[in-house]
């Protein structure tokens, strides 16, 4: 157990767990920041492995953060991590439930509802642009993103189709 491997992992993980506030894929652009470019943790094809991982097993959004701990220090890096991004924001939001409930007819409380909608929005915008740059996929994955996020906003159609079909279009177009 690497004790300032452990401590650098709680130093990048605490104040990011204060920022999940559209949930744990409101963190992932900086998760991969600091995890690739400022600690070279990883690679990028390992981030998005663990990325891809932790989109396809249940659970919450923020289990990427224990596979960065794990791929970085083990077991304890799994737990530390765990611990950093869900013991600090559970806290916050316990404590700010109570205040909340208790002023949330007031003109403030509403306003400050309104004005953390689109900044986690922005931020899990921010994260799907970092995974595209990061796949590497050129412009068949930016155009790929961009068609299905506007034929999902403005019809129906299951998006699991729509991850069917853009598997198969890139079986058809990447060598």
């Amino acid at each position: 157990m690497n004790l300032k491997l452990l401590g650098d992992l709680l130093a990048v993980f605490v104040p990011l767990s204060f920022l999940t506030v559209g949930g744990g894929q409101s963190i992932v652009a900086d998760v991969h920041r600091q995890s690739v470019s400022v600690h070279g943790w990883m690679s990028d094809g390992q981030f998005l492995d663990l990325f891809a991982l932790s989109r396809l097993t249940p659970g919450p959004g923020a289990l990427l953060v224990t596979l960065v701990g794990w791929q970085v220090a083990g077991v304890w890096g799994a737990l530390a991590v765990s611990a950093a991004i869900f013991v600090p924001s559970s806290i916050l939001v316990y404590g700010l439930a109570t205040v909340w409930s208790r002023y949330r007819t007031h003109k403030v409380t509403r306003a400050m509802e309104s004005g953390l909608a689109p900044v986690a929005a922005g931020m899990i915008l921010a994260a799907s642009c970092t995974v595209l740059r990061a796949a590497e996929g050129g412009i068949w994955a930016w155009s790929v993103a961009a068609l299905s996020t506007l034929v999902l906003m403005w019809t129906r159609v299951s998006p699991l189709l729509m991850l069917a079909l853009g598997g198969a279009l890139f079986l058809l177009v990447m060598p």
